[in-house]
């Protein structure tokens, strides 16, 4: 699954940097998540690939704090990311004239220079508050990396402070782009409700069904953690549901907007040279013209 994870997600990069079609803000932002994705999973995959490996549950204070920071990181930065791709098709749906003025593509770059600053300072306070606290020897994380929830509730120290960061950034951020993510979608299907004809609601929603199912599939997933959590108390279902946004959701990324997409097809097909036919038919008109000239 790791594996695919990369590879599909790599495929999507590529494919997109190739197709000089495909150089609009949408497609820029969806390369950004599947790099982000690569990034994402490799911060927890790895080391617990090598653990079932060895047989061994070991990992250092040095490491768990640089897995933590790193999660954080780049979970926050897919967060933003999913916000301000659906902040894309409102904009191209809601106000298709005025797309080009407003998502020009300096400012899409801004976009994710600033969601990386962010991240990068939210991620590295978190960690350096982390590492202010004092665990007791022999600390067992009950999960298959260092979340950063459960690290903090191990702690022997006060966490209070911690914990009060840690909420407050879940509603400023993940509540904050869940209720943009929301809002977006509510004017596009205002919208899509008010066109006429059939074909035309298809073609509109088509634009954006991709990004709903992952951005569906990503928040379900981790509503889903903190709900089975909540219910049964027990960290060995929290890290079971874990794995659906950490493993399942970044693999099906690539295949989501692969199967719905036709421009994604179509650029793949284009990278893994399926277009070369070009090739003999310019030859075959050109014989053609040399057999014209000849009969003249």
């Amino acid at each position: 699954m790791y594996l695919i994870t990369v590879f599909g997600n790599l495929l999507t990069i590529l494919a997109i940097s190739s197709d000089s079609h495909l150089h609009t803000p949408m497609y820029f932002f969806l390369s950004n998540l599947s790099f982000v994705d690569i990034c994402f999973t490799s911060t927890t995959i790895p080391k617990m690939l090598w653990n079932i490996q060895t047989h061994s549950n070991v990992i250092t204070y040095e490491g768990c704090i640089m897995q933590v920071y790193f999660f954080l990181l780049f979970g926050q930065v897919d967060i933003f990311l999913l916000a301000v791709m659906a902040y894309d098709r409102f904009v191209a749906i809601c106000h298709p004239l005025h797309y080009t003025v407003i998502m020009k593509p300096w400012l899409c770059g801004l976009l994710v220079l600033v969601f990386y600053i962010i991240s990068f300072l939210y991620s590295l306070l978190q960690s350096l508050m982390v590492a202010q606290l004092t665990f007791c020897p022999g600390m067992e994380i009950p999960h298959f990396f260092c979340e950063f929830k459960e690290v903090i509730q191990l702690a022997c120290s006060d966490t209070f402070l911690n914990n009060t960061m840690m909420y407050f950034a879940i509603g400023l951020f993940g509540g904050g782009s869940f209720i943009g993510i929301c809002y977006s979608y509510s004017k596009i299907v205002s919208i899509i409700q008010g066109i006429s004809s059939v074909q035309g609601k298809y073609t509109a929603f088509s634009t954006c069904a991709s990004h709903l199912s992952i951005v569906s599939l990503f928040y379900c997933t981790s509503l889903g953690v903190y709900i089975s959590y909540a219910a049964t108390h027990s960290s060995h279902s929290g890290a079971t549901a874990s794995v659906m946004y950490t493993v399942v959701t970044p693999m099906l990324n690539p295949f989501i907007y692969s199967i719905r997409n036709k421009d994604i097809k179509m650029a793949l097909r284009k990278f893994f040279g399926m277009v070369a036919i070009k090739g003999p038919t310019v030859l075959r008109r050109k014989n053609c013209q040399l057999l014209q000239g000849s009969k003249h």
